[in-house]
């Protein structure tokens, strides 16, 4: 029998994953409409304030507001590939990250097609607002695209690193689902910093793009966990430290701590931290406002100083949120910005089915039993 403690864990996980995937979605949308304006330009628009609500959209001649990117659309994809993880691990191998591989090329196909082509399976793959194009990175396209190239002669199994050299932030704004693997489910502490790193991998070939990767996903679990912000950023640091080619990440991370401690709070601190359109750069500025905004009625005040900046702003908005969604739950997500965010019925369903499948898997499935129709849901394939 389930103990009301043992209930309120579940729930405050439960809370905790929805706030994380959709308080992302909310920092992307936030930040997506200036990410290619100066500071000076957002102030123009904005006000002093920096941007604190959703710019409408007029792209189709309707106005539309809350719309995502390729940040949330990437980040789902990895939710979903973690779950058919979950799934093919029935099989005996063990639960790899490998399958997130075979999710980002699902991804790929929304980028390349207009509408469901039906050649690919999965929940998401038929969603027919995630075909939206918004501004995709370059390095993630092109690393899908030659994987998808030479995956299908079987020259290239999937889990294979990206051959370049970058450390765009297109590895660390899809990596926080990593750290929500954060249940009792598992039988010893699961490496979410490694599978992480090994996801960003995927697609982003140098060492920092991997390694911010695996800190934000470990950051994120120590807070799921139950850690405060700053003891969590320490636990991160620690770990960190031990990895060979930390330094930049390192370097990052101390410093938005020490601008939280010691400069003012201000678009001008952001952007000494950097522009946020490399990986250690986004997860530094996230964490800065995380660090200066920690409270959970904070949190439109550290999404509006996560994404008033002359750089990546849906990114390191949709890292920001992350932060505080695991942090605080659903319950602090700002609901002027929270109910009309693109996607919000999907991301909340898919958040509840990762945890199901992290919580309740074998009410679900087994190699021996049961069998019910989730693995049509999720494919272990």
């Amino acid at each position: 029998m389930t103990t009301e403690k043992e209930r309120d864990r579940a729930e405050r996980y439960r809370s905790r994953v929805r706030g994380c995937l959709l308080g992302g979605a909310i920092g992307d949308a936030l930040g997506a409409p200036v990410e290619f304006m100066t500071l000076a330009g957002i102030r123009a628009e904005h006000g002093a304030a920096g941007v604190r609500a959703y710019v409408a959209d007029h792209s189709d001649g309707t106005p539309r507001h809350g719309l995502v990117t390729d940040d949330t659309q990437m980040t789902l994809f990895t939710v979903e590939g973690l779950i058919r993880a979950g799934v093919r691990a029935d099989r005996g191998t063990g639960f790899t990250p490998a399958p997130v591989h075979h999710a980002y090329l699902r991804w790929l196909d929304t980028q390349l097609h207009d509408a469901p082509t039906g050649r690919r399976d999965g929940l998401l793959q038929g969603q027919r607002w995630l075909y939206a194009r918004r501004a995709p990175g370059t390095t993630c396209l092109s690393a899908l695209e030659a994987v998808h190239e030479r995956a299908g002669a079987g020259r290239i199994p999937f889990g294979t690193p990206a051959a370049n050299n970058s450390k765009g932030c297109g590895g660390v704004m899809r990596s926080a689902p990593f750290g929500l693997l954060a249940t009792p489910a598992w039988s010893q502490e699961p490496p979410v910093f490694d599978w992480a790193a090994e996801a960003a991998g995927y697609t982003h070939g140098h060492p920092t793009g991997r390694l911010a990767s695996g800190a934000l996903a470990l950051l994120v679990r120590r807070l799921v966990a139950g850690d405060g912000l700053d003891e969590a950023l320490e636990a991160t640091l620690a770990e960190l430290v031990t990895r060979p080619g930390h330094e930049e990440t390192s370097a990052a991370l101390r410093a938005a701590r020490a601008a939280a401690r010691d400069l003012p709070v201000c678009a001008e601190t952001v952007e000494r931290l950097g522009g946020g359109w490399i990986a250690e750069e986004a997860l530094a500025i996230a964490v800065y406002a995380a660090l200066v905004h920690p409270g959970p009625e904070e949190f439109t005040d550290a999404l509006a100083l996560a994404v008033t900046h002359s750089g990546d702003s849906d990114s390191t908005g949709a890292i920001c949120g992350n932060i505080l969604g695991a942090l605080h739950g659903e319950t602090a997500l700002p609901p002027e910005l929270a109910f009309e965010v693109e996607g919000r019925g999907t991301i909340l369903e898919l958040a509840d089915d990762f945890v199901w499948e992290f919580t309740a898997g074998r009410r679900l499935h087994g190699d021996h039993g049961p069998h019910t129709r989730w693995s049509s849901r999720y494919p272990g394939s």
